[in-house]
């Protein structure tokens, strides 16, 4: 991936895109196997695979950047949505009114969940990336992707799966697990792309060096 301001900005929206889409589904239940997890932990890892690729490509300053403009957009997603849902529907759209209402007001408790999740795990997942990066001198690439997104997943699973979740659903610990492991093996596919998506930058390290 090229250091432009288009692939930044393209990163940027994938984050956003991937962090909204976790709020609209993170309420809905679904199962893998003999596992119970919310259908958030299918979008959720775009968020840290783009911080990952943006620290990396353009440093820690711009993800710390694409961070805080996450959280902006989830206050502007609630606030804009709930503005939207208190102008009256005409009388043939009542039912996909009401269906909106469902899917935004996932409930208080859902949002502070999200939220707070967000507040701790992402800045954690950036703050790792570059620790690791100092401490192999930019070396192995593999493991500060993995490394900072499964440390950072961890607390964004607990968290998350703690405030949204427990009193309502049974066995809350294996649900904790379910979502975690199904998380870890996401980050672990998620590493091709990563190399992928970096790999330019580094190809154009070596030629600087050489040149």
């Amino acid at each position: 991936m090229k250091k432009t301001t288009l692939d930044l900005m393209f990163l940027n929206a994938v984050f956003v895109l991937g962090l909204i889409l976790s709020n609209l589904f993170g309420g809905k239940l679904i199962g893998l196997r003999d596992m119970i997890v919310p259908g958030a932990v299918l979008t959720y890892p775009l968020t840290f695979l783009s911080t990952d690729v943006i620290g990396e490509v353009w440093g820690k300053k711009e993800a710390d950047g694409c961070v805080k403009m996450g959280f902006i957009a989830q206050i502007l997603f609630l606030a804009l949505g709930h503005l939207s849902l208190m102008i009256p529907a005409q009388p043939q759209c009542e039912e996909l009114q009401e269906c909106l209402t469902v899917v935004l007001n996932q409930g208080v408790r859902m949002t502070l969940a999200s939220m707070v999740a967000f507040a701790v795990s992402q800045p954690l997942d950036v703050y790792i990336f570059h620790r690791l990066k100092d401490k192999c001198h930019g070396k192995h690439r593999w493991l500060r992707n993995n490394g900072s997104t499964m440390i950072s997943q961890l607390f964004d699973t607990v968290i998350f799966i703690t405030i949204a979740f427990y009193g309502v659903v049974d066995e809350i610990v294996l649900m904790v697990s379910a979502q975690y492991m199904v998380k870890l093996a996401l980050a672990l596919l998620d590493t091709p792309f990563f190399y992928l998506f970096t790999r330019r930058k580094v190809d154009w390290n070596i030629q600087k060096r050489t040149g």
